[in-house]
């Protein structure tokens, strides 16, 4: 077998057996086939490659200028198909086996405050007409969910009908998980149901959708729905660049973790799969911590200075 049959035995184990997503699977696709083009410089494959030729291949990864996200998941891609190959015993040994990653720091997510998520929700309901309902449903449902956009596109109408508390939401792999909606988010698309009619295709009387759009696919599509929340963060006096989609699921899991919500829930609403993947808000929420003891505390913003020479020795230590 070539190196390239290799990739695609990888590709359809990955499909098959773990389900993976198509977007993630265009990556591997990609990322494979960078190995292989870097290998073919080098007058080998990945067949005959050695360690020496796998660690050079993760030098030269380093030294591209890459994105730290987009090295690391090369080298993941590198090393899930050597195992996969020795899985196979289609090569006796892993080449990468030897050779270490560096250590990647897991950047923390942007979040809004809560007045920053509320100034949000304001400026998309005070759009005029149709679109300012439908904008305004759209965010209080991501903030009220914790949806990712994906799945908040793909909401199908009937189900909001009925006015639910909580949704089934389809999620990465197809795992589906209850998703809550709290009454701001059950008002917004209540206020919104009675204009969708304005978003049908021309000459379309129904739409299975929540969102629909005279657009190719039928309903509204994240890129669209991420110009509009850009437009709304502008009215709303914050930075573009600070808000997304993605950034009001992070709101969602921070503002729950500050209120005291217990981890294991997060993760649930979420849809982790790994509690490690929820765990990075705990940072967020202890460096705000940090952040409003520093600057709100009465003893964090003056310095107490003991002077052997001056003032009471009683009174040098009051945190006890």
């Amino acid at each position: 077998m070539s190196g390239a049959d290799w990739v695609e035995a990888f590709l359809e184990m990955m499909a098959a057996e773990r389900a993976a997503a198509v977007n993630t699977l265009t990556a591997y696709a990609r990322d494979l086939a960078d190995v292989r083009g870097f290998l073919a410089r080098r007058g080998c494959d990945l067949a005959s490659a050695s360690a020496e030729d796998m660690e050079a291949y993760f030098q030269d990864l380093s030294s591209r200028g890459l994105a730290a996200a987009t090295a690391a998941r090369r080298r993941s891609a590198t090393r899930q198909l050597f195992r996969f190959v020795l899985e196979e015993e289609w090569r006796t040994d892993d080449p990468t086996r030897r050779v270490e990653a560096p250590r990647q720091g897991r950047p923390l997510p942007k979040v809004l405050t809560r007045d920053e998520a509320r100034r949000l929700i304001e400026a998309a309901a005070a759009r005029d007409g149709a679109g300012g309902a439908r904008l305004a449903a759209m965010v209080e449902l991501l903030y009220a969910s914790g949806l990712r956009v994906s799945e908040l596109t793909a909401l199908p109408l009937a189900p909001f009908l009925q006015d639910p508390a909580y949704l089934i939401v389809k999620g990465k792999g197809g795992k589906e998980r209850l998703a809550p909606l709290n009454e701001a988010a059950r008002a917004a698309v209540r206020a919104y149901l009675p204009v969708r009619l304005a978003f049908l295709p021309k000459g379309i009387k129904a739409s299975p959708w929540l969102f629909p759009s005279r657009g190719k696919g039928g309903r509204l599509t994240a890129r669209r729905f991420a110009q509009l929340l850009d437009e709304a963060a502008a009215a709303a006096g914050l930075d573009p660049a600070k808000v997304s989609p993605h950034v009001l699921r992070h709101a969602f899991a921070t503002h729950l973790l500050e209120g005291g919500a217990d981890l294991r829930i997060v993760q649930t609403l979420l849809g982790h799969a790994d509690i490690a993947t929820t765990q990075i808000y705990t940072h967020v929420t202890q460096d705000r911590l940090r952040e409003v003891v520093e600057t709100r505390h009465p003893l964090a913003r003056r310095a107490i200075v003991s002077s052997p020479s001056g003032g009471s020795d009683g009174e040098a230590g009051e945190g006890g």
